[in-house]
């Protein structure tokens, strides 16, 4: 009899219909009440940044937990591709990796490999998982179950990756090709210049080779242009990275303080 035991992801049943999924980074928030705050915000996902906060093991993993609880699905973006790490941060219950600076399919094939278990990768066993509520299942089972559920996204994010993203996205074991707008533009010597032909360019030619090896295409950097994200979008892309905890907070206060600013005393 087939088990009926599964690992919910909100994030991959939208892009299994094809449906955009949004996600908000986390750089500052160190409790889960930024959990909360995503889900009634309408995230699907938790885009929770290692690479460019101080945020450690600890304070991720109790973020990936909350997520899960919550029904949002819990991505990290670890400092690097080493493959140790990317296994604690799946073992204590990340649902998706994003790595950063994926230039090569070289690369991609070992990151792809690092998130799933044999015969598909190289994941170490470390027994029943936070993802599946610490249920004990045969191992056989549980390691399909993870391998299905688990998404690793490579982020292009230099002239090379873009030259390689045909051969990226072919990977077996990459699902995303996320476009790292930011450093992009810095390496192709267009700093913050969202709207260049030659971010235009690499958008299509990313989409181009997600559509050819049934990838989905995600945006990353871009924020509050939504004529230059509705382009994107229509172009293919299904993974909008719509902003950090930061930014979000840093806009109401600024936007708070200058009403209050505008007020005049009378007398």
């Amino acid at each position: 009899m087939p088990s009926t035991n599964s690992v919910p992801n909100r994030m991959k049943e939208r892009l299994a219909k094809g449906e955009i999924v949004l996600s908000m980074s986390v750089r500052m928030s160190r409790t889960t009440d930024v959990v909360a705050i995503a889900e009634t915000a309408g995230f699907d996902a938790l885009f929770i940044d290692m690479q460019h906060s101080a945020l450690d093991m600890d304070a991720t993993s109790q973020l990936c937990v909350a997520s899960r609880l919550a029904g949002v699905t819990p991505l990290v973006r670890p400092p690097s591709h080493d493959p140790h790490t990317a296994g604690r941060l799946l073992d204590t219950g990340a649902q998706g990796l994003i790595f950063p600076d994926v230039n090569t399919a070289a690369q991609a094939k070992a990151v792809a490999a690092a998130c799933r278990f044999p015969p598909r990768g190289r994941r170490s066993m470390a027994g029943p998982a936070v993802q599946m509520g610490y249920r004990a299942l045969p191992a056989v089972e549980q390691t399909a179950l993870l391998n299905d559920a688990t998404l690793v996204i490579a982020m292009v994010e230099s002239a090379e990756g873009l030259a390689n993203a045909d051969a990226i996205a072919a990977t077996d074991g990459v699902d995303i090709i996320l476009i790292g707008s930011n450093d992009l533009c810095a390496d192709l010597g267009i700093h913050g210049q969202f709207d260049h032909a030659k971010v235009h360019a690499a958008y299509e030619t990313v989409a181009k080779a997600c559509r050819a090896h049934g990838k989905h295409l995600g945006v990353g950097g871009i924020r509050n242009d939504i004529p230059l994200l509705t382009k994107f979008v229509r172009m293919g892309a299904r993974f909008l990275s719509a902003g950090t905890d930061t930014a979000f907070l840093l806009a109401y206060a600024k936007a708070q303080a200058t009403e209050l600013r505008a007020i005049k005393p009378s007398g």
